[in-house]
């Protein structure tokens, strides 16, 4: 096991004076040559700082300083402890979801090679090279290049070190297969072998572009049926509710009739349809988290899809690429189409600053939910 660095976290106490005020005081322990030492320094006055909440957000940047002082992490491992508690802990504004893949990322990857070796070791040529000795996909080694930097870029904002490696690191996300896409023949042969509720939520992903995380985390209060319009407010990642991904993924959703049906047919159905209860609500679990989404794939999509003899591989975003081929496929504007994903950025639509229309979306998706429904869908302007 490898031997990592404990950073002072300190304590922070309310001491009371002869003269004046009481003032808050940070204590912590320092190695010296003589030994583990005592230190303490004043904070502030209880006048000047009134809650102890205040005092702890006064003591962020000296428990920083301190931490540096004491000891600077020297080795990779010791980098990654002070990364994780300073970026990716309770108190980081990084979604949920972020912070479990970059905390993978570097457990699983860049800790076993490289935890032992000094900062300065890391080389933009040894790291290019390891890269492509991993059993990763282009995108996966894409990513963790990315993560590696974002490690080290960390190292620089500390002072830990004065340069990062990682930034002339080359390492392509060209994907090596291009992800299979479902047509709607295939979509309909698998909605015809899926139960309630897994075909309305298959039926919804494939005619929103919805992510799994959004998908799940909808409650019925943000269906809004008068103005035909889903809000997206959460995201969900392993049961722990955060924000969206983006800015651009807070975007309403558009909501065709035929839609609008599908989702009020299952709402009646629904043992939790109160304004607060998940649209996709586990049984399992009364209704107070919504289901699994690996579950759902593996126990109930996977084997409708071998029933409806469908080779394809298939995960949720299966779904996302499927309504993005079949937007494209229909001539949508780009524009539209990139709104309609949700996109922050694109490479095609980058120069494009009008706007898709509420209306433009809602006619777009109207037209694949006719596709898959088998019939005419009349969209509401």
């Amino acid at each position: 096991m490898l031997e990592r660095t404990r950073f002072q976290h300190g304590s922070l106490m309310r001491e009371a004076r002869k003269n004046g005020p009481a003032v808050w005081v940070f204590r912590w322990r320092e190695s010296t040559p003589q030994g583990r030492m005592k230190r303490k320094v004043i904070v502030g006055s209880t006048e000047r700082i009134r809650t102890k909440a205040a005092a702890e957000k006064a003591c962020a940047f000296l428990r920083t300083n301190i931490n540096r002082e004491i000891r600077s992490p020297r080795r990779v491992a010791e980098l990654i402890d002070h990364y994780t508690q300073a970026e990716l802990g309770e108190s980081t504004i990084k979604a949920h979801s972020t912070c479990e893949v970059y905390g993978s990322y570097l457990n699983t990857w860049v800790l076993p090679h490289w935890g032992q070796a000094s900062l300065s070791e890391v080389r933009t040529v040894a790291v290019e090279s390891w890269l492509g000795t991993l059993p990763l996909a282009n995108g996966s080694k894409a990513k963790l290049r990315n993560v590696m930097s974002a490690l080290f870029a960390h190292a620089m904002r500390h002072e830990f070190i004065d340069r990062n490696p990682i930034s002339l690191v080359r390492q392509s996300a060209k994907r090596q297969r291009l992800p299979d896409v479902l047509t709607t023949e295939e979509i309909r042969s698998l909605l015809r072998e899926l139960p309630e509720p897994h075909r309305t939520a298959v039926f919804l992903a494939a005619v929103t572009g919805l992510r799994v995380s959004e998908l799940l985390a909808l409650k019925w209060s943000d269906v809004d049926f008068g103005l035909m319009e889903i809000h997206l407010c959460r995201a969900i990642v392993n049961q722990v509710v955060g924000p969206m991904k983006t800015e651009a993924s807070q975007k309403p959703l558009p909501m065709d009739t035929g839609l609008a049906a599908v989702l009020l047919d299952w709402r009646r159905q629904a043992p939790y349809n109160q304004p607060d209860d998940w649209v996709f609500g586990s049984p399992e679990m009364q209704g107070t988290q919504p289901y699994w989404p690996d579950s759902l794939m593996r126990k109930v999509i996977h084997p409708a899809a071998v029933r409806a003899r469908i080779s394809k591989r298939i995960g949720w975003h299966t779904f996302r690429h499927s309504y993005a081929t079949l937007l494209k496929a229909n001539g949508e504007d780009v524009k539209v189409v990139q709104e309609s994903l949700r996109h922050a950025n694109s490479r095609i639509t980058l120069d494009t600053y009008t706007q898709g229309l509420m209306p433009a979306k809602r006619l777009a998706q109207g037209r694949v939910v006719g596709m898959i429904q088998g019939g005419r869908a009349v969209a509401i302007a």
